[in-house]
């Protein structure tokens, strides 16, 4: 079966799937009033400098200041920043240009650097850089010494930057590769100017829309059909690869059935299935992820697979299972950061490598930047992912009201409990005879029935009299304990 990406837009949003041999692997989504601020560059004012984390923070006009590691910073902002001292570098109330390197996420700021680049189609510029390079995924030595040799040509007679010759940029003759040299040359030069003369929390630069992106970033992918449901969203798609990347434009289609597109391939079903915790294996066995601000962790379990002729023969087929499920998840649920997988234990070391080695293998096609350690003496897997926009789960969703993203509440038990030492609170520091108690349905209920023998108990000790009033609005840990 052909690869496809698929696009839905509608006014609210845009929505990408991309789909390999008939399975949704990733899905990518942009809502019009919340644009991630990837790659985009603003003209910011440093409002705090720490020395002691060699990081300042960046008013950028975002809701929360971004944040700036001396890491980060450009060739010429690290040879003055000598052993790493980002004081000498910067002050406060100094405007500087920066580009958004991560969005916000969570009670986290964005993630900004001042070593600026711009993607094309074939290259990516960098104005504040000296040397320039070859896709590492371009693997013919003769094809990269070529690359090589036109990008520093191009550099040596304009005088500034480096260029970074993309994967898409193999084959592509000369010409084509100068023409997409100079054209961000000159974009590049724009944005300096309009830098120059901004007041700061300008934006300078944003990066395309994400139906463009697609264009530009998965060119040359296995992709053998780019759907897109839109008449609009298709005609600027076949303007900008008619100009850009001539041969795409033969792939894109529009899409005009009455149908829904993500119904037709099953993706908003897949979509549904990526933000629950378990994840059904093949073979009966199944993963559970939890996510959180500082890890993710994926157990993997063998379930109802009993397997065949010994116990560890079914946990080395189930581990290998879940070494592609879990690549595959990491992709659609966009999980990033410090990734934890508890595989089933095996003790055999050539298992162990075998399951890695599948893991490795079926995260080649991610997109994103991952390193993955050996088997730890616990079992455990640690790896990271590159992160740079939220998971899905946090695009799509929002922590539970009641439980505030715990995953979990207390009893109808514990909180009778907490009523009776709040009501024995309130009359010990008040001379009341009269309380009212609010609480959900499901604590009044027990209050009133398996509780009721120590809430008598409870009025003659206090020697009040207590009602009670069942609030549908209320969770099972909410109550309030009244005055009357």
């Amino acid at each position: 079966m052909s690869d496809e990406i698929l696009i839905n837009v509608t006014p609210p949003e845009t929505r990408v799937a991309i789909v390999e041999n008939g399975v949704l692997q990733e899905v990518l989504i942009e809502r019009m009033r919340k644009r991630g601020l990837v790659g985009n560059i603003y003209k910011g004012r440093i409002c705090r400098v720490l020395p002691g984390m060699q990081a300042v923070f960046v008013d950028i006009g975002l809701e929360r200041a971004a944040f700036l590691h001396v890491s980060d910073l450009s060739v010429p902002d690290r040879e003055r920043a000598v052993d790493d001292e980002i004081e000498k570098v910067f002050h406060e109330g100094q405007e500087i240009v920066v580009q958004v390197v991560k969005d916000p996420l969570g009670t986290k700021g964005a993630r900004l650097t001042t070593d600026i680049s711009i993607p094309s189609v074939y290259q990516v510029y960098m104005p504040n850089a000296k040397t320039c390079g070859v896709s590492q995924r371009i693997e013919c030595e003769n094809e990269r010494a070529r690359l090589r040799s036109c990008v520093e040509t191009f550099q040596k007679e304009h005088g500034t930057g480096a260029f970074i010759a993309r994967t898409a940029a193999e084959g592509i003759e000369e010409p084509g590769l100068r023409a997409d040299m100079l054209f961000l040359l000159k974009l590049w030069n724009s944005i300096a100017q309009r830098g120059r003369t901004a007041k700061f929390k300008t934006l300078l630069h944003e990066d395309l829309p994400l139906g463009i992106r697609v264009l530009r970033d998965l060119h040359r992918s296995n992709a053998e059909k780019i759907r897109i449901d839109s008449r609009e969203s298709y005609g600027r798609m076949i303007r900008f690869a008619k100009e850009f990347v001539p041969e795409m434009a033969p792939l894109i289609e529009h899409y005009s059935g009455e149908r829904p597109l993500f119904d037709l391939y099953g993706v908003e079903d897949e979509i549904q299935k990526a933000l629950e915790r378990r994840v059904i294996l093949k073979s009966g066995g199944y993963l559970i992820f939890d996510q959180t601000e500082a890890m993710t962790t994926v157990d993997v379990n063998t379930g109802a697979f009993v397997g065949g002729r010994n116990l560890e023969e079914t946990i080395f087929k189930t581990n290998l299972e879940a070494a592609q499920a879990i690549a595959r998840q990491l992709r659609l649920r966009n999980l990033g950061g410090i990734i934890i997988i508890d595989f089933i234990d095996m003790k055999d070391e050539d298992h162990k490598e075998q399951v890695l080695q599948a893991l490795e293998k079926s995260l080649e096609k991610d997109h994103a930047k991952n390193t993955i350690s050996e088997v730890s003496s616990l079992g455990l897997v640690e790896m990271t992912r590159k992160r740079t926009r939220e998971s899905l789960e946090h695009i799509l969703c929002e922590p539970c009201p009641a439980c505030a993203g715990r995953g979990v509440l207390k009893t109808a038990e514990t909180t009778c409990l907490e009523i009776f030492r709040e009501i024995i609170r309130e009359v010990r520091q008040y001379n009341v005879q009269e309380l009212l108690v609010l609480g959900s349905n499901e604590v009044v209920e027990r209050l009133l029935d398996e509780e009721a023998d120590m809430l008598s108990e409870l009025e003659s000790f206090l020697g009040v009299k207590i009602k009670f009033r069942a609030e549908t609005q209320y969770t099972q840990e909410q109550y309030d304990v009244v005055l009357l």
